[in-house]
This record gives structure tokens, C-alpha cells and sequence, in this order.
């Protein structure tokens, strides 16, 4: 059951997403439902889809990308503190397997999972943790400072494992998140990333070039 009708449940006692018109429930009410809602410290594949179509944190807030851009199956652990600077972590895992779509087309007869993919996993964890903290706009990736490659992902890898640990989140007309992450296939650290940049722009707030 998605994240959405369990928390409408706990309040209206809608038992599915068909039912909340029959409700008559409103779109305010509804907001007010979510917000209130406690923030969960692991989120499931069909509730990481119900974040991508906006019906966790809400249309016009980031999102998680769909399939087949969306680059973990799970998230374990995500907390607004911990991590190595103490200022909040968050931990998601893929399952590998030859079939997963950017194996049979990078490259033919030599694949392997292009590095761009696994460095997008992490700026997509870091717009969550935003939004998931209470961050409002939509997101955007705005850089990077050092990426290093010490491995690939190969189809005969099992679990992929990303981390990111928060170094800052500034709050202002634009809500921009700083954290350093890596990434680890069967428990060998092949990905580090520090000072990942990404940003929530609030309405009426311009977006950066290109996006």
C-alpha cells in the first residue's frame, strides 16, 4: 500500500486512492494529512515510485526520477543526523542483475554501467534528503567538486550500496544541499564524491541554465 493511502487511512479511513473523491477530500486537506505525517527512516521500491510521481512530498517539491532513471531499489537508513560530519546520512541499495537496461547498450559485447548513472544515484539521494527534511521547490544538480573511479559495476555484481553524508544545508530563497558520497559494489568502496551540490528553487526563484 502506498504511502499516501496509509497516511489518508490513519486520518479519513480511505483504504485506497480511488475512495478519497467519494471522501470528498480536499487538496488542503490532503496537504495537511502530509505534512503532518512523521518522516520514515527507510523507504521501500513502491513507495520510491510514489516519491517520483509527487505523492509523498507533493507535485512542484523534488522528486525521484522514474524508472528507468531512478538508480536504487531501496532506501535503509536516512536520518538528519550522523553521518561523518554529524549533520545527517543517507544510505540506498540497487540490486544488479545482467538484464538491468544500460547493459545491453553500453557497450555491446564489453558492458558495464556507465559512471554518470552511479553519479546521478547520489544527487538523486541528496534531493530526497531536502525534500525529505522539509526543503520546498523543485531540485537540480549544480556540481561537484572531485569524483574519483577506482572500479566498475559489471553485470555480475550482486549489490550496488550508496552513501552520502550531509557536510551542509543552506536555507534561502534557494535550499542548497552539500554532502560528500560514495558508492560500493559487493562491499568495495569503487566511487567517491565530494562537495555534490544540489538545489531546491522555490517558486518564482530562476532555475540554472540548461535545465
Amino acid at each position: 500500500m502506498l504511502l499516501a493511502v496509509l497516511i489518508l487511512n490513519q486520518k479519513y479511513g480511505v483504504s485506497s486512492l480511488e475512495t478519497i473523491h467519494a471522501r470528498e477530500i480536499t487538496v488542503t486537506e490532503l496537504k495537511e494529512a502530509v505534512s503532518k505525517h512523521v518522516r520514515q527512516s527507510s523507504y521501500d521500491y513502491e513507495e520510491l515510485l510514489a516519491a517520483g510521481r509527487g505523492e509523498i512530498f507533493g507535485m512542484g517539491n523534488a522528486q525521484l526520477p522514474l524508472p528507468p532513471m531512478l538508480m536504487f531499489d531501496r532506501i535503509t537508513e536516512i536520518s538528519a543526523v550522523g553521518g561523518e560530519y554529524g549533520k545527517g546520512i543517507m544510505r540506498a541499495e540497487l540490486d544488479v542483475n545482467p538484464d538491468l537496461w544500460f547493459f545491453g547498450c553500453h557497450f555491446k559485447g564489453d558492458p558495464v554501467m556507465p559512471g554518470c548513472l552511479g553519479l546521478d544515484a547520489l544527487w538523486q539521494m541528496i534531493g530526497f534528503f531536502l525534500v525529505w527534511s522539509g526543503g520546498e521547490g523543485p531540485g537540480r544538480a549544480l556540481g561537484l567538486g572531485e569524483l574519483k573511479f577506482s572500479g566498475q559495476v559489471l553485470p555480475n555484481v550482486r549489490k550496488i550500496v550508496y552513501n552520502i553524508d550531509i557536510k551542509r544545508v543552506m536555507r534561502s530563497k534557494l535550499v542548497l544541499g552539500i554532502a560528500d558520497g560514495w558508492l560500493s559494489a559487493d562491499g568495495e568502496i569503487i566511487y567517491r564524491a565530494k562537495d555534490l551540490k544540489v538545489g531546491l528553487f522555490k517558486q518564482g526563484a530562476a532555475l540554472p541554465p540548461g535545465t
